[in-house]
């Protein structure tokens, strides 16, 4: 049976600016840990690095407070962890093949379903809570969203040729939480990460990752126990990426260019479909 480490305490509205804000407003003022803000439209919808989050009607846009015992260095755990359960929830939900591309997304066939955003305020160095956000295109009419995402972009619905209940995958997308969040919380961030892992189609990937400082392109060789990306760069040096947009290049890599890795099971499968397409 599995452990449960928090009560969900669920607050619903129509339209929010951004479930972000009011769960860190909640959390400020002394909200309990499991304090889950769902919202069926933002006005102001975040993602990393302050980029607009467009959410529409049909989506799943929640956010939700925690106080692990993490250090605030630490808090890249949990951006993996719900990586790990978003795609656990909308595979047994819909049957869908997902992959997770470091350190936030969540894809079908290269295109975007789901980002996840996490948030932490810290007060004399420690880490006092997170929030979590979660996006997903559930029920989202493409067509809808801005000409330059349609592209990178895709919807369970469009995926499945049928619209999806949102309850149920929000009770998965919480149940599944639940799970990695006890692991995170017995100090089993090993088991989390070799999940994370198995679904992953960044590490054995070439991949450009752009950082505040730089951008830097490699070979994704490993994510580190810290959540870090391990990079083989050109020149055969290695970079770890603490924090960062990736993007995939597999036709960039370098003719011959090897590292030391071990490509997941989904990547290898992945490049033979191309080969047969």
């Amino acid at each position: 049976m599995d452990r449960k480490v928090v009560e969900w305490r669920i607050r619903s509205f129509s339209e929010v600016d951004s479930t972000q804000r009011v769960a860190k407003d909640l959390a400020a003022d002394g909200a309990p840990e499991g304090t889950v803000v769902i919202a069926g439209t933002q006005s102001e919808g975040r993602g990393r690095a302050g980029r607009r989050w467009v959410s529409p009607l049909g989506g799943l846009w929640l956010s939700v407070v925690l106080r692990p015992k993490l250090t605030p260095a630490e808090a890249q755990k949990m951006t993996l962890a719900v990586g790990v359960a978003a795609a656990r929830a909308i595979m047994h939900t819909t049957g869908l093949n997902v992959e997770l591309k470091w350190p936030n997304d969540v894809l079908i066939d290269g295109r975007k379903v789901c980002g996840i955003l996490t948030e932490s305020s810290i007060r004399s160095g420690l880490l006092e809570f997170l929030v979590v956000g979660v996006g997903i295109n559930a029920n989202v009419d493409l067509p809808k969203l801005p000409p330059d995402l349609q592209a990178s972009t895709t919807s369970l619905s469009r995926e499945l040729k049928r619209e999806i209940p949102i309850e149920e995958l929000t009770k998965a997308v919480l149940e599944e939480l639940q799970k990695v969040y006890a692991s995170l919380s017995s100090g089993s961030f090993a088991s989390v990460l070799s999940d994370w892992k198995g679904l992953t189609s960044t590490i054995g990937s070439w991949v450009e990752v752009k950082t505040p400082d730089r951008a830097v392109e490699g070979l994704a060789e490993d994510v580190d126990l810290d959540g870090s990306l391990m990079l083989r760069l050109r020149n055969g040096s290695r970079a770890r990426i603490v924090a960062g947009d990736a993007s995939l290049r597999r036709k960039d890599r370098p003719q011959g260019f090897r590292g030391e890795h071990q490509e997941s099971p989904l990547k290898r499968m992945s490049d033979k479909d191309a080969e047969r397409g």
